[in-house]
């Protein structure tokens, strides 16, 4: 991520207010069964810690990685006002030099700040991190985003088509692939209709 999108996110986490709730994303709550317990988990771009704090809460151990320091610092407080341990890490996604097969799980919600070419980079480094009989899950905005205009990118190329999904993970077995349309009402920033893209794979 170049150093102006990083200085654009730490504006936007930069306010008292969470951009995205504390409550956890839908899919993931409804996916969590998938998880072995006590998984060691990946959350990729964890934002201000919603999704990986209620991973610590359902026993997980967790490893939050994300790039603004000021989202960082928000999710270390909720993790301390929740009474949880996450292991917190301030990482440019495009720079780092990804862990591999080290985790049950990786998590990734809207992480759609990349164009195709660095998204292909990201999935392969997403697939090699998992161990054997780990799960990806992935959710995002579909290309119907651009028509309700409730939050996500604004470009086409940042969004998550099925076609593309079903075989960007060449080296995992597809458990899930739908796109949907639904209400969300996940902070200021996911709020309203919306065109969503939901994604499990395993490692065999």
């Amino acid at each position: 991520m170049s150093k102006q999108n990083i200085a654009q996110w730490e504006e936007k986490f930069s306010t008292p207010e969470y951009q995205f709730g504390t409550a956890p994303n839908g899919f993931l709550v409804r996916e969590n069964s998938r998880l072995k317990p006590q998984a060691k988990v990946l959350c990729i771009a964890d934002g201000e810690g919603r999704n990986s704090i209620w991973l610590a809460e359902q026993g997980h151990r967790v490893h939050a990685v994300e790039a603004a320091m000021n989202a960082i610092e928000k999710a270390r407080a909720l993790a301390l006002e929740r009474g949880v341990t996450v292991k917190h890490e301030q990482v440019d996604l495009e720079d780092w030099e990804w862990p591999v097969e080290q985790y049950d799980a990786v998590v990734a919600i809207f992480i759609q700040f990349t164009d195709t070419v660095g998204r292909a980079r990201m999935f392969a480094q997403m697939a090699a991190a998992l161990r054997p009989s780990g799960v990806l899950l992935l959710e995002g905005y579909g290309p119907g985003q651009l028509a309700y205009g409730t939050g996500g990118p604004k470009s086409l190329d940042h969004l998550y088509a099925v076609d593309e999904l079903r075989t960007a993970f060449p080296t995992l077995t597809v458990a899930l692939l739908e796109e949907y349309d639904v209400k969300l009402d996940e902070g200021p920033r996911h709020r309203g209709m919306s065109s969503l893209v939901d994604l499990v794979a395993v490692k065999p």
